[in-house]
């Protein structure tokens, strides 16, 4: 029953890997719950998941056009060299 169990609970390393499907809504519900569990219960995954959303909010206020053009080209550049990957 014990090893039944931890293999239903998740790991901080697979929780960090569900969060961006997580803030998407892509999750299957079970999937969702698990990871709602764990971040109840681990303060370190549950202020991953903070940052990540401050993140979102605060790239989403970036107005591309008020960027210089070498700070927009590097930040295409990463992005491209991230694809890749």
């Amino acid at each position: 029953m014990l090893f039944r169990r931890r293999r239903r609970d998740l790991v901080c390393q697979l929780a960090v890997e569900l969060i961006t499907d997580y803030l998407e809504g892509a999750l299957l519900p079970d999937d969702r719950a698990r990871l709602e569990v764990h971040l109840a219960v681990c303060p370190h995954c549950a202020e991953y998941l903070a940052q990540i959303r401050a993140t979102i909010a605060a790239a989403g206020s970036v107005d591309a056009e008020a960027l210089a053009p070498d700070v927009r080209d590097e930040l295409v550049g990463l992005y491209r060299r991230w694809q890749q990957g």
